[in-house]
C-alpha cells in the first residue's frame, strides 16, 4: 500500500514540476505565473515529501508552508547573494531573489487547500472504518 502511495506521489510530483516549468517558460501573464505558480510550488513540495513519508504526518501542509515562508523571508535578506550563488541563474530561479508578501499568501492558500485535502482523506478513511 505504501509503495502505491509513493508511486502516486512520485508521478504527481513529476507532473506538477512539468506544469511549473511550462508555466515559467510559456506563461507571462499577471495571474497564473505569479499566483497559481506559487500555490503549485507548495503542492510540489508536499508531494515530494510524501514520496518518502507517504502517511503519518498530519501537519505536513503546515510544515511545507513554514518552509516556503522561510525561503521567502530569506529572499528578503538576499540569501542567494549571501551564499555566493548570485551569478547562478539556476539557484537564483530555484531559491528566488525577490521577497514578496503576496508569495507567502499564495503559499498559505496552497497549504490550506492541501490541509483540506488531508482532512477529507482522514474523514473518508474514518467513515470506511465505521462501515
Amino acid at each position: 500500500m505504501k509503495m502505491n502511495k509513493r508511486l502516486i506521489y512520485g508521478i504527481l510530483t513529476a507532473i506538477l514540476i512539468t506544469v511549473e516549468v511550462l508555466i515559467a517558460l510559456f506563461i507571462h501573464d499577471s495571474f497564473v505565473r505569479p499566483y497559481v505558480g506559487d500555490m503549485l510550488v507548495v503542492v510540489v513540495l508536499y508531494c515530494l515529501v510524501r514520496i518518502f513519508i507517504p502517511e503519518g504526518v498530519r501537519l505536513l501542509p503546515l510544515y511545507v508552508f513554514l518552509f516556503a515562508a522561510l525561503v521567502e523571508v530569506l529572499q528578503y535578506f538576499h540569501i542567494v547573494d549571501v551564499l555566493g550563488l548570485g551569478d547562478s541563474a539556476f539557484f537564483r530561479t530555484l531559491i528566488g531573489g525577490t521577497f514578496d508578501i503576496k508569495d507567502i499568501v499564495c503559499y498559505g492558500l496552497g497549504c490550506i487547500i492541501l490541509g483540506l485535502c488531508e482532512w477529507i482523506k482522514i474523514r473518508q478513511a474514518r467513515s470506511k472504518d465505521i462501515e
